[in-house]
């Protein structure tokens, strides 16, 4: 694919805003040429995983295709990265059936104030709250929710009808009944299975041809390449066809998706009640009802393509902007709700299948999209006869590479105390989606504060006594520093002079301020002397400004070191000291 740096624009800000406008003054045949190619790739991959994702969803099957189509038409403006596509994934689906109850009316409200929420975000800048969701938590929860969606498929897979959503009750009531299993619906899904995972590995081992090879050698490559690229299509195809061979012939041992409405969604906004058997739920009930998951859904969906559109800018020479991400994702999940589409985000497999396919720009999506409403026109009718066990086995086969199993060695050789937020996610997860999020996040939280509160320090015991922290100082941290230096320091016989060494520190605040105030002072109780040295500008200002009694500063720690006991206010090395008490103190 070109290079995404484009000429310079009289208007970067619009330009940066409206990222189309880098690429399309530029558009040539030929990337329209390679732009077809992928999007009809890219389509014939979502139209079956749509269908799959809608039942991880809990929804009519219907409402995957309604979501598959808007976002790939807005990325195409304004998104930031050619490969990326966006639309239903595993994981969203998985949030959806947590947070919409199997509703289409919640999902579709969902993703309309999903998409408001990252949008304001995009607005303010907030995209660096991506920051403070650490990748063991990342993924604990992806591990999580590879088995858990894979799982879920197994009923379809052996035919079983009445399983219940909750994990622990699904794994015991599919263990109950598995004598229950319908033998037609369990080879097949086995089958499309063994199809999938052979054709993901042909794809994996297949060597490229070189232009120099004979023509007869760069066909065959190119219809396997084609072949186990559109995987999920072709055996979805098989196997409605074998279903529709048993319909004729006046059986059906399978387990059919049934009728789908032909036609497009009608542009409409979102309901914002909704009718019930007792009655009407208002908008605030529905929102309460959501509750986390008005804040988990948007910031998810915007881990997931931001995650994704990195891992493949990497391989580019362009870069990714959060906060445009933001807003695309945005813009896509409002118009979204407009044509009953439930939260979307990027698409880890079928961004590849984009990538791989030699996709140039984002108007690949527009392909894309107009792949899927042609779909929902004319070809609906025939989704009747697609067994549910084969989209079971797209879904499993799209999570099943999810779960790292490597992640859990790599920690334990790298820093095991990770082991513990993606371990706590991992299993809560389990229980609910949300509930091992966000205790991912706070355990992530409490080791940063923490190493905040307990920084390293470096002490040094001589004729002086030397303390070096190794980070910059917080108010958590003050009362650490404190109790380290007034314990060796008065520890010794006799008392030795303190020095604090300040090469690393950058920043300070008042506590701290306060805090150093308080140490002077009790040092100066034992008649001992704190000197600082390395002292960088911006702290050196602040402690300035605070006018400490007793303070000393020397440019370097050899000069305070050779000045070691001199009195506050001494000669020397021409300390700054105070003349009046702190006003710090009280």
């Amino acid at each position: 694919g070109p290079r995404q740096r484009g000429r310079s624009c009289p208007c970067p800000g619009v330009q940066r805003k409206l990222p189309v406008l880098r690429w399309l003054p530029r558009y040539s045949l030929a990337w329209l040429q390679l732009d077809l190619i992928a999007g009809l790739t890219v389509g014939l991959t979502v139209v079956p995983q749509a269908l799959a994702y809608a039942e991880v969803a809990g929804l009519p099957l219907q409402y995957g295709l309604y979501s598959s189509f808007m976002g790939c038409f807005v990325y195409c403006f304004l998104g930031t990265a050619k490969d990326v596509t966006l639309g239903p994934t595993a994981i969203m689906s998985l949030l959806v059936s947590s947070y919409a109850f199997q509703e289409p009316v919640y999902a579709i409200l969902l993703a309309f104030l999903s998409g408001c929420i990252q949008l304001a975000m995009g607005l303010l800048h907030l995209g660096f709250l991506l920051d403070f969701i650490s990748c063991p938590v990342i993924k604990g929860f992806t591990a999580a929710a590879s088995i858990t969606i894979s799982f879920n498929q197994v009923k379809n897979i052996l035919g079983l009808q009445g399983i219940p959503r909750q994990f622990f009750l699904q794994v015991y009531e599919t263990l109950r009944r598995i004598g229950e299993t319908r033998a037609g619906d369990a080879v097949l899904g086995l089958s499309c299975l063994a199809a999938l995972a052979g054709l993901r590995a042909m794809k994996s081992h297949l060597p490229r041809t070189a232009r120099t090879e004979p023509l007869a050698a760069r066909v065959s490559y190119l219809i396997v390449w084609t072949s186990a690229t559109a995987r999920n299509a072709l055996v979805v195809l098989f196997a409605g066809l074998v279903a529709y061979s048993f319909q004729v012939m006046g059986s059906q041992p399978f387990t059919l998706t049934g009728s789908i409405p032909q036609g497009l969604p009608a542009f409409r906004l979102p309901r914002f009640s909704m009718t019930a058997p007792n009655g009407t739920i208002p908008f605030r009930s529905m929102v309460e009802d959501m509750g986390v998951g008005l804040a988990v859904v948007p910031l998810m969906g915007l881990l997931e393509t931001v995650a994704i559109a990195k891992a493949f800018a990497s391989q580019n020479d362009y870069r990714i902007d959060p906060n445009q991400e933001l807003l695309a994702m945005g813009f896509a999940n409002i118009l979204g709700s407009f044509v009953s589409s439930y939260p979307v985000t990027g698409s880890f497999g079928r961004t590849a299948v984009n990538a791989q396919s030699g996709v140039c720009t984002p108007a690949g999506g527009l392909v894309t999209g107009a792949l899927v409403l042609l779909s929902l026109a004319y070809l609906t009718s025939l989704f009747y006869y697609i067994p549910k066990a084969a989209l079971a086995a797209v879904i499993i086969s799209a999570v099943v590479p999810m779960f790292d199993a490597g992640i859990f060695r790599t920690l334990w050789r790298v820093k095991r105390l990770d082991l513990v937020p993606l371990c706590v996610t991992f299993l809560l997860c389990f229980w609910e989606v949300q509930y091992g999020i966000v205790a991912g996040v706070l355990v992530s939280g409490v080791f940063l504060l923490y190493s905040i509160a307990r920084p390293p320090l470096k002490v040094v015991e001589g004729d002086v006594l030397l303390v070096q922290p190794r980070s910059s100082l917080h108010f958590p941290a003050i009362e650490c520093l404190r109790d380290t230096v007034c314990s060796r320091a008065l520890a010794a016989s006799p008392p030795r002079f303190v020095i604090l060494d300040c090469s690393h520190i950058s920043s300070i605040d008042y506590t701290v301020v306060v805090g150093l105030a308080e140490l002077l002072q009790e040092l100066r109780k034992h008649s001992l002397s704190l000197a600082f040295c390395s002292l960088q500008d911006p702290v050196l200002q602040v402690l300035l400004s605070a006018d400490l009694e007793g303070f000393q500063h020397f440019p370097s720690r050899e000069e305070a070191e050779r000045c070691g006991g001199a009195e506050p206010g001494g000669g020397g090395a021409a300390p700054f000291a105070s003349t009046s008490e702190s006003s710090l103190l009280p």
